[in-house]
């Protein structure tokens, strides 16, 4: 990329409000993510290890933005410690389901035949049930826990991912490129890896940005269910399940995590709007013929 492609670039962000709101958004939920442990006001109500009974359920104030919890912990220090775990979920659930959806899609597209067949009705047989059944079914068989966390999520996200880089690999497999380098003499590894993977990412890159919130979306869904991560750890899902039972007498227990949900799904959401209008070759075309 030249310095024409990334001047458009930016100039092309900078004309859509929704686009620096989105990038806005998922930038600070990682920054936050990475050094909240070291920013939270009260370390150990953070992390769990405390408990004020004489603090127990105050509304926000200004010694406590978010007010406190049945245990007298700080909420604020809880939800902004929870977005770390959150953090950790996304790229744990995302970077596990694209490794093996990405290879299996590359494997069965670039082979075919009788491999392609296995490998396919192997993802058809995860893709008829829904993700976040087979979801809840992997936490419950694995029990509680972040990792047991990812890795169900995982397991019911890569057959997505495979079928997607099946169908870009069966469209580009055959293009001169492809066969100029087979012709060359590159071997079957490097024709997949370097010339095919990398024509294949844009439908990836999106989705994967879009999953990013709905992995955070869905371990919220399995901890509110009880068969996410287990308590103390304050993530944000369990914290509004911890704060469901309490709803009528502290209803800041379960609105700020929930808040924070909202704000980073919606902000991952137009991220991927945004990689769409400037991998799509014909969205920042027409973007560019407007003047944009």
């Amino acid at each position: 990329m030249n310095l024409g492609d990334i001047a458009s670039t930016f100039k092309l962000i900078k004309s859509n409000p929704l686009s620096v709101i989105g990038i806005a958004i998922v930038a600070t939920f990682i920054v936050v993510g990475i050094i909240s442990p070291y920013i939270v006001p009260y370390p150990d109500d953070a992390w769990g290890y405390t408990y004020n009974l004489d603090l127990r359920l105050l509304p926000p104030s200004i010694n406590h933005l978010f007010g406190t919890d049945e245990m007298g912990r700080d909420l604020f220090s809880r939800v902004l410690l929870g977005t770390r775990f959150s953090l950790i979920i996304a790229i744990g659930v995302v970077g596990i389901a694209l490794a093996i959806g990405i290879l299996m899609g590359l494997v069965a597209g670039y082979m075919g035949g009788s491999i392609a067949m296995v490998l396919m009705r192997l993802t058809d047989m995860f893709l008829a049930f829904p993700p976040l059944l087979l979801a809840i079914a992997f936490a419950a068989t694995l029990g509680r826990g972040l990792v047991n966390v990812i890795i169900a999520l995982a397991l019911s996200w890569w057959p997505w991912y495979a079928r997607l880089v099946y169908i870009q690999v069966n469209s580009i497999k055959n293009l001169p490129f492809v066969d100029a380098a087979r012709v060359i003499g590159l071997s079957t590894t490097k024709i997949m890896f370097r010339h095919i993977l990398p024509n294949s990412l844009t439908p990836i890159i999106i989705q994967s940005a879009l999953d990013m919130g709905s992995a955070i979306l869905e371990a919220a869904g399995l901890s509110f269910l009880g068969i996410g991560v287990s308590p103390p750890t304050p993530e944000w899902g369990l914290l509004i399940s911890q704060g469901w039972a309490l709803i009528n007498r502290a209803w800041w227990i379960s609105l700020f995590p929930g808040i924070a949900i909202v704000i980073t799904v919606v902000g991952f959401n137009l991220l991927a709007d945004t990689f769409q209008e400037l991998l799509d070759p014909r969205l920042r075309s027409t973007m560019i013929m407007r003047g944009v």
